[in-house]
């Protein structure tokens, strides 16, 4: 028996204000499943021992079709392109070759988010050189002690001079690119947040962002459990993703959801069909109505997931949508 439907909402969800009905807002490019840490709020260790693993990376073709089709039937709905990976973006041969196809064609935004230990001189040169909008740098930790625990095989001497120089390049060359650096708040850093930040921002970062953990999707089982617990007791709300974006993954499929390691939100192949044509399609509105329902019947592994609490809606809460929309205003 499905669970009984959400309390009527204070307003209604759906599409809206930041969210059109005629193309995803946001276009997720997830380049690659291969990475070069072990992190510890992350589920890739237990991912590449799965299964699900492949070690696979997305096809420059499919990159190309997407930022074709952000051209043409998203102009003027698509926020932004991001590039980011259920791996380490950098690791694929052909990123920076994705990257300056997007910047040139797609006529909106576009970001990379990567884990900032292979930005070498070189990288950042050439990183650069594509005239990226945004990079966005996952550090998590502001001391080195921290960093090792929590970014596990990652040393924070090498990520730290690593952004430095991008921060300093990027100025120096004046190029468009705006850096920021992330941190994930979590039991093991939670007495650094306020270095980290303060740190950041006087070393020239355009935006230090403090993000909620969540357990991917259900991934992080210890996460999971605890974010259940804290959900005893409310009242299911949908969650945004549907009405929010498309996620363009290393598989060559088409998915909804960002942090999905188990392809459990995969809905079509992209080789045979096109963003368009899955966002008014049948199946997404389908997702659609179990979120706004609360019937996960069909609908598994939205219905075990408890991230739901930490998807923020258009106007209620800090997200990437809105670190972009500042970035593009302070650009104007």
């Amino acid at each position: 028996m499905p669970p009984p439907p959400p309390a009527a909402p204070p307003e209604p969800y759906g599409f809206g204000p930041g969210l059109p009905a005629e193309f995803p807002s946001q276009v997720i490019i997830d380049v690659t499943e291969l990475c070069n840490l072990a992190c510890t709020h992350c589920p890739h260790p237990a991912f590449k021992r799965s299964a699900h693993y492949g070690g696979r990376s997305l096809s420059v073709d499919l990159s190309a079709k997407a930022v074709s089709e952000v051209a043409t039937a998203g102009r003027g709905h698509v926020q932004y392109v991001r590039f980011a990976s259920d791996g380490e973006p950098l690791l694929h041969r052909a990123l920076f070759a994705m990257l300056d196809d997007a910047v040139r064609r797609s006529g909106t935004f576009v970001s990379l988010t990567t884990n900032g230990t292979l930005l070498t001189e070189a990288r950042v040169e050439a990183l650069l050189a594509t005239g990226v909008d945004l990079v966005d740098i996952s550090i998590d930790a502001f001391s080195a002690e921290t960093y090792a625990r929590v970014r596990v095989r990652g040393n924070l001497d090498v990520t730290r001079t690593n952004v430095e120089r991008l921060i300093r390049r990027a100025r120096e060359s004046g190029a468009p690119t705006r850096v920021a650096v992330s941190y994930i708040e979590q039991p093991g850093n939670l007495h650094e947040t306020e270095d980290f930040r303060q740190y950041w921002q006087a070393a020239g970062a355009h935006s230090v962002a403090i993000r909620r953990l969540h357990s991917a999707s259900g991934a992080v089982i210890h996460v999971a459990d605890l974010m259940r617990r804290q959900a005893a007791g409310e009242s299911r709300r949908p969650c945004v993703y549907p009405w929010e974006r498309v996620v363009v993954t290393p598989r060559g499929t088409l998915a909804f959801c960002p942090s999905d390691w188990t392809n459990g939100s995969a809905l079509a192949d992209y080789e045979t069909t096109t963003i368009a044509e899955l966002w008014r399609s049948a199946r997404y509105e389908a997702l659609r109505r179990a979120h706004l329902t609360g019937d996960f019947a069909n609908h598994a592994f939205c219905g075990q997931c408890p991230d739901w609490r930490e998807t923020r809606w258009p106007g209620r809460g800090e997200t990437y949508a809105t670190l972009v929309q500042t970035l593009k205003e302070t650009a104007a």
